[in-house]
């Protein structure tokens, strides 16, 4: 028996979000049913991050247990031929018996990307959101930065979150502007449920000059969901990497959150 780690890409516009759910197609669902035709066993993957309907993702990890005789290495080409276009096995990798990504000390990065023109572009609406209001993008990198650090994000959670804690640490958030692509990068230690996209939308009320850089810090203090802007669409987001650390956070890293 081989513990198997996958690397996954997927479009998320037609599902219901990584975990199967009872209300829709999922992209968990999809792939066990890939992985369990062509290796020809009854194959559960156990994912690490449940992205939600319409969210997108360039690096999600999974692993599951097999006994087939395909090399680690050849199970993403094996599996890839029967899955959908819209989901894609990047690496596939043995890992110890023992190894589960989810006990593992991580930093996730997601990529919240904004279309910002007058009117919206069809090309790229599965994998942004239209926003056509003016921005003043100093004043939101200003707002992010009382973002970054650890902080109870109660105000950026939405209900129903079965969590012991709603303290996370921001490692980094940035924000970037192109064109008409203005896009929202952050990496963190955890995140809660809809926090990156109540983040984005709480950006975009201090964007629109609605409140003020400062008022980011008063909605953290204030630990209360209604007090933060609201959720933003789900296809701007899209989870770009995880990076596992099995044996602890590096010291280069910790240190720079002293």
């Amino acid at each position: 028996m081989k513990r198997i780690m996958l690397t996954v890409a997927y479009d998320g516009t037609n599902y219901h979000g990584w975990q199967t759910e009872p209300t829709g197609i999922s992209v968990e669902e999809v792939l066990n049913k890939a992985l369990s035709k062509r290796l020809g066993e009854d194959i559960r993957v156990k994912g690490v991050s449940r992205t939600d309907s319409g969210v997108h993702a360039r690096g999600n990890l999974c692993i599951f247990d097999s006994e087939t005789p395909i090399p680690p290495e050849k199970i993403c080409y094996a599996v890839n031929e029967v899955l959908p276009e819209d989901i894609v096995v990047r690496r596939s990798e043995e890992v110890p018996a023992d190894f589960h990504p989810r006990k593992c000390d991580s930093l996730k990065t997601y990529e919240y990307t904004l279309y910002h023109d007058s009117l919206p572009d069809p090309l790229v609406r599965h994998f942004t959101t239209f926003f056509y209001r003016k921005l003043d993008v100093p004043k939101m990198r200003e707002a992010a930065a009382c973002l970054v650090g650890e902080h109870d994000f109660s105000s950026f959670c939405s209900a129903g979150a079965q969590v012991e804690t709603k303290i996370r640490r921001i490692t980094a958030l940035s924000i970037e502007e192109e064109g008409t692509r203005v896009a929202f990068r952050i990496t963190g230690t955890g995140f809660l449920y809809n926090m990156v996209r109540i983040i984005a939308g709480t950006l975009l009320r201090v964007g629109t000059g609605f409140w003020p850089p400062e008022k980011v810090k008063e909605i953290l203090e204030a630990k209360d969901r209604q007090a933060a802007g609201p959720k933003a669409p789900a296809e701007g987001l899209c989870l770009m990497e995880i990076r596992l650390f099995p044996e602890g956070f590096p010291e280069e890293i910790t240190r720079s959150w002293n």
